[in-house]
């Protein structure tokens, strides 16, 4: 039986009652619409062409009125060169069909390409940073799927520990 909250479940779920590995990327594309908006995903409390946020986001940018739908903090935050990147990739989380959608691994790397390109404020120097990356660098192991293909990448906490006898354990 699945489990969701109305807002974020996939569309073609509800055509097809079966989830897709695309089924979270539409998730996450709500999330998104979510932190650039500052509402909340669902609301009967809002008028009805704005009741479903992912839907009515898509409208504004379809409408051309990004700026509008945005939150207000984000907007002064951040420069329109970011938030049109974001926003174009946030559209493409939330394509109907989810054979259209990028993979959430796709969504990762462009975010971590946006982020390393410095075109946006998360992504600001610190002049501690050389430090801070020493302090904080983790080794990093790809574990392989069966047909060899690198899938996720987790932080191998146990390589850092010196593991010491315990005596009698009582």
């Amino acid at each position: 039986m699945v489990q969701g909250t109305f807002g974020y479940l996939d569309p073609e779920y509800f055509q097809t009652n079966q989830l897709i590995e695309k089924s979270d990327v539409y998730s996450f594309g709500v999330v998104l619409v979510e932190l650039l908006t500052g509402k909340k995903a669902l609301s009967y409390d809002r008028p009805e062409e704005e009741r479903n946020l992912a839907n009515y986001f898509l409208l504004m940018l379809k409408q051309g009125n990004l700026f509008q739908v945005l939150d207000d903090n984000i907007v002064h935050e951040g420069n329109s060169e970011q938030l049109i990147s974001v926003a174009k990739l946030t559209k493409r989380c939330l394509y109907v069909r989810g054979d259209d959608r990028s993979s959430m691994k796709e969504v990762a790397m462009e975010l971590e390409g946006l982020r390393l390109s410095g075109k946006h404020s998360w992504a600001q120097t610190d002049p501690n940073a050389e430090e801070m990356e020493s302090l904080v660098s983790v080794e990093l192991k790809t574990f392989v799927n069966g047909e060899g293909n690198g899938t996720s990448a987790v932080y191998d906490s146990m390589g850092d520990h010196i593991v010491l006898p315990v005596g009698g354990g009582r």
